[in-house]
């Protein structure tokens, strides 16, 4: 992608390094501890709690300087958030809407969310009760080392995705979804699970065919690495990959070939009309 030049996002949270992403703090119970601790050893106790204080920090915050790769994904990451902000806001202006852009929050290992605690093995995910998504940067490494899908169209992808559930949240698509669900059977539940996820897809489709639009940001081979990343992403081609077989009633996301379908027709349309999921029978996704 060409991303020369362009802006950075400043609704990023940068929690890389931190334990749980936050900061767990001594608390008053603590600090009582140490002081009579001082006092028993005839130690300072305004000197130990300085020395807890920056030993804590050091724990929970880890380390503060990362590689270039990681920089350069970092930076990448809120070039191409600030991309969606720019596209959606256009988007919802042409519905008589007003586009409230979500915060993206990177993080290492494990992080504390809306949403309750979660580890970087999930992937990349969206919070509707904060309005935020989470990334762990490590991720795009294992898309490429695991899964064989790299090139930074492929990473954007990932990222417009969980952007697009975002949409789906404002426009009340993924509230009235999420509703459905928990009062259906575990593979009612997984239909309607795939035509979020697919939808996501195709909105991510859409970011890129007016990203294009406004910034001339698509090179040559980016949409092949998008499709591909979209193919080795799919239900079916991950569970015959770790168990030789598929399970479609168990499928979550979307079959290989649709979630390429959906992501081509945003990249080709660019009309957000056209991708009612919920509309359609499985025959028809």
């Amino acid at each position: 992608m060409r991303m020369t030049g362009r802006r950075e996002s400043s609704n990023v949270d940068d929690r890389r390094g931190m334990s749980g992403g936050k900061k767990a703090g001594l608390g008053l119970a603590g600090i009582v501890v140490v002081v009579v601790i001082a006092l028993f050893t005839g130690q300072d106790p305004t000197a130990m709690l300085s020395q807890m204080g920056a030993a804590e920090t050091q724990q929970t915050e880890g380390r503060t300087e990362f590689t270039e790769e990681e920089q350069q994904l970092a930076t990448f990451s809120k070039q191409v958030l600030a991309g969606t902000e720019d596209v959606w806001t256009a988007e919802f202006k042409k519905m008589g809407k007003t586009y409230r852009a979500p915060k993206m929050v990177l993080f290492t290992s494990s992080v504390q969310t809306g949403c309750g605690g979660a580890t970087s093995a999930v992937g990349p995910f969206y919070c509707s009760a904060d309005e935020a998504l989470y990334i762990d940067l490590s991720f795009f490494v294992e898309m490429k080392s695991k899964l064989g899908a790299d090139g930074d169209f492929a990473y954007a992808y990932v990222i417009a995705h969980e952007v697009g559930h975002h949409v789906q949240h404002l426009l009340g698509t993924l509230d009235e979804a999420h509703s459905q669900m928990r009062s259906m059977s575990q593979k009612e539940s997984n239909r309607i699970s795939v035509r979020i996820e697919l939808q996501a897809d195709f909105y991510a489709g859409v970011w890129a065919y007016h990203d294009n639009k406004m910034f001339n940001s698509i090179e040559d081979g980016d949409i092949q690495e998008a499709i591909h990343c979209a193919e080795v992403i799919g239900d079916d081609y991950l569970q015959k990959k770790a168990q030789g077989y598929d399970v479609p009633e168990s499928f979550t996301h979307g079959r290989s070939a649709q979630r390429e379908k959906w992501l081509r027709k945003g990249l080709t349309t660019g009309d957000i009309s056209q991708g009612n999921t919920f509309a359609l029978s499985d025959a028809e996704l």
